[in-house]
């Protein structure tokens, strides 16, 4: 359905506008946050979405998803709901129970309407006017989840055409949202079945993150056949970055009837840049697409070839995702501010099992731009490194020198890139200084 079509050229200009408002935190209440284009979870620490969308519209009965993503390493699901205008409708004990789900598995939601999915060119689809009726009719449900729920405020919401009014009608939206007491952040999508080819949402964000009060807005671009290169790909990603506008995947697969996507991109790229990113879907899919099921028939012991790359493969899940602070996890440590034209470095252990971890080292330009690093570390209990991504990495001894790998070198001022690891440790598995130099 989803369709490429020749892109018109469109200027920056409304990307770069109002950057002072984007460089303020967002006051929601207890919830998550935006601020200088990243997430922030309710302790303030950043959060990167790494999980899978779950059709529970379709598939109610499939309440054993949430434990068994949250297993193979996920951080976040996103659920498709429906207004009742499409398919039946989510009452509000359902989105409710939906909402405890998660929170038992130490998931953030983040709820979508299905129905809006082609407004404009897909028969019975309803317009972002009529997803907000809905979602101010599960208030009772969402107010006070805040800590948990990201609201999605309708899936792909236009086709390839009428969707001259995208961003009109998403300030509206929120504008509605937040005049009816929804404080949680919410989650727009692009049009053009996602994929925005048009750069309609590319070319607006600005005014719509503008436009909402709390300026507590992400947005969010599906990835199919349309981003089947690593430049289209990188460029539409780094436009958002450089605005300093936050961007998640919020769909993608490994194949399409539109397209081949570049997928190995897609997760190299979010990775080095810290963009979250959600693949559809767990188990169910149909209408010729069903090589997109990551488990087959719900089964989380028979992942699909999918199912494995996304939750198994490099930079996938289990690599990279890191649970929500909110959940309890111990918090990443605290660095000095880098020096200017250097950088630093911090180390964390994302997880840890016996006799195995994961770890994750992220990189910090200081006060002027650099265009490469080093790190070094010397393990004082004996620990090894088995496996590592995003970097080139060697050991000599317990001493371990990691360099940036081609794409993750350059780094603006301020900006962080990250690569991860995993290793072995006996009896003792503690954190050792990190050292940073810069190119």
């Amino acid at each position: 359905m989803k369709t490429r079509l020749s892109a018109a050229g469109a200027a920056l200009l409304a990307l770069l506008v109002a950057l002072l408002a984007f460089g303020q935190p967002a006051h929601a209440a207890a919830g998550f946050t935006v601020a200088n284009g990243t997430l922030y979870d309710a302790n303030g620490t950043e959060f990167v979405m790494r999980g899978v969308n779950h059709a529970h519209t379709w598939y109610p009965q499939q309440t054993s998803t949430f434990p068994d993503v949250k297993a193979l390493g996920a951080n976040t699901v996103r659920v498709v709901l429906s207004s009742g205008d499409r398919w039946t409708r989510n009452t509000n004990a359902d989105v409710a129970n939906v909402i405890s789900l998660c929170k038992a598995n130490r998931l953030i939601c983040v709820l979508e309407v299905h129905d809006t999915t082609g407004y404009g060119e897909q028969s019975g689809a309803i317009t972002l006017a009529r997803a907000v009726d809905y979602w101010l009719s599960l208030a009772d449900v969402l107010t006070g989840q805040e800590r948990y729920v990201i609201v999605n405020i309708g899936n792909e919401p236009y086709g390839n055409q009428g969707y001259a009014s995208w961003a009109t009608d998403n300030a509206n939206a929120i504008k509605r949202l937040r005049a009816g007491g929804l404080t949680h952040t919410i989650m727009v999508d692009a049009p053009n079945w996602g994929q925005d080819w048009s750069f309609t949402m590319r070319d607006n964000a600005a005014s719509v993150f503008a436009a909402d009060p709390a300026r507590n807005t992400v947005f969010s671009v599906h990835m199919y056949g349309v981003f089947d290169t690593a430049a289209e790909i990188t460029d539409y990603l780094g436009r958002f970055r450089t605005a300093g506008l936050p961007i998640v995947v919020g769909e993608f697969g490994f194949n399409h009837s539109d397209g081949d996507p570049d997928e190995d991109t897609i997760l190299a790229y979010s990775q080095a840049n810290g963009i979250g990113w959600l693949g559809w879907s767990w188990s169910g899919n149909s209408g010729g697409v069903e090589y997109l099921d990551m488990a087959t028939a719900f089964n989380p012991a028979s992942l699909t070839t999918w199912g494995q790359r996304i939750f198994n493969g490099a930079n996938g899940i289990r690599q990279t995702a890191r649970e929500a602070s909110v959940f309890g996890g111990t918090p990443p440590p605290t660095t000095t501010p880098p020096p200017a034209g250097g950088c630093t470095a911090t180390y964390t252990i994302a997880n840890q099992w016996q006799g195995g971890f994961q770890g994750e080292v992220r990189v910090t330009a200081g006060a002027t731009a650099i265009t490469g690093w080093t790190t070094r570390w010397t393990f004082a209990n004996g620990q090894s490194v088995t496996q590592s991504w995003n970097v080139t990495l060697t050991s000599s001894g317990n001493t371990v020198t990691a360099r940036n790998a081609d794409y993750n070198g350059r780094l603006a001022a301020g900006a962080s890139a990250s690569f991860g690891f995993l290793g072995g440790w006996t009896g003792t598995n503690a954190k050792p200084e990190v050292s940073c130099t810069a190119t």
